[in-house]
C-alpha cells in the first residue's frame, strides 16, 4: 500500500503559519537536498485549495534552470497532483486534479492504488484534516530554530493524543533539524 508522507516546516513552537517578524523559514542547500531525496518514491502530490495557489511559486522556479532551487521546483512540478476543494473548478496546474468528495474517503482509496508514495506540504488545514482523520503514514518535521508564540499549528484538530515513534533525528547546518517519525501502531 502507498504512503502517504507529510513533509512541512515548522517553528520550534510548533506552528506553520504565523507573524514570523521578517524571520523566514530555514532553506539551505542541505534542507534543498533532503526535500529532493524525500521525492524520489513519490508519484502524487496533494494540496489543499490555498496550498495549490501558493505552491505555483515552484511552477516558475521550474521554468528558470539558473535558479538554485530548479532541481526541486522541476520535480514538484513535473509529479501530477491531486487538489481537494469544493469551490475550485479548475487547476492552473496542467497535471492536476481536483477531488471533491470526503477527504478521508479518497485518500485511502488513493493509498490503495497502484503506485509510489504520496507527498503533502501544507497548507495547515488541510494537513490538520489528514492529522485527525490519522491519514499520515510518515511525517517529515523541519524544526526552524526560531519561536513566534501564536499562529496555527497543524496538530490542533486532534481529538485524542497520537502517539508516533521517532525514526529520524537529522540537524542541518542552517539550524534546521529534521524530525522524522511514524504513527505507533497498536499491535
Amino acid at each position: 500500500m502507498r504512503k502517504l508522507k507529510l513533509q512541512m516546516q515548522i517553528s520550534l513552537d510548533g506552528f506553520v503559519k504565523a507573524d514570523y517578524g521578517g524571520t523566514n523559514f530555514n532553506w539551505d542547500n542541505e534542507v534543498r537536498s533532503f526535500s529532493i531525496d524525500n521525492l524520489k518514491n513519490v508519484d502524487c502530490i496533494l494540496l489543499g485549495r490555498n496550498m495549490s495557489e501558493g505552491f505555483l511559486y515552484w511552477k516558475e522556479v521550474a521554468g528558470n534552470p539558473k535558479d538554485s532551487d530548479y532541481t526541486f521546483g522541476k520535480k514538484v512540478t513535473d509529479i501530477p497532483k491531486i487538489i481537494f476543494s469544493k469551490k475550485l473548478k479548475t487547476s492552473k496546474w496542467d497535471n492536476a486534479s481536483i477531488v471533491k468528495g470526503d477527504i478521508a474517503e479518497q485518500i485511502k482509496i488513493l493509498k490503495k492504488k497502484k503506485g509510489k508514495d504520496i507527498i503533502v506540504y501544507g497548507g495547515y488545514s488541510f494537513v490538520s484534516s489528514l492529522i485527525q482523520h490519522q491519514l499520515i503514514d510518515e511525517f517529515y518535521l523541519l524544526v526552524n530554530p526560531f519561536a513566534v508564540g501564536s499562529g496555527e499549528p497543524i496538530f490542533k484538530s486532534l481529538k485524542k493524543p497520537l502517539p508516533l515513534t521517532l525514526v529520524k533525528c537529522k540537524p542541518f547546518t542552517c539550524g534546521t533539524v529534521l524530525l522524522h517519525y511514524e504513527p505507533k501502531h497498536n499491535s
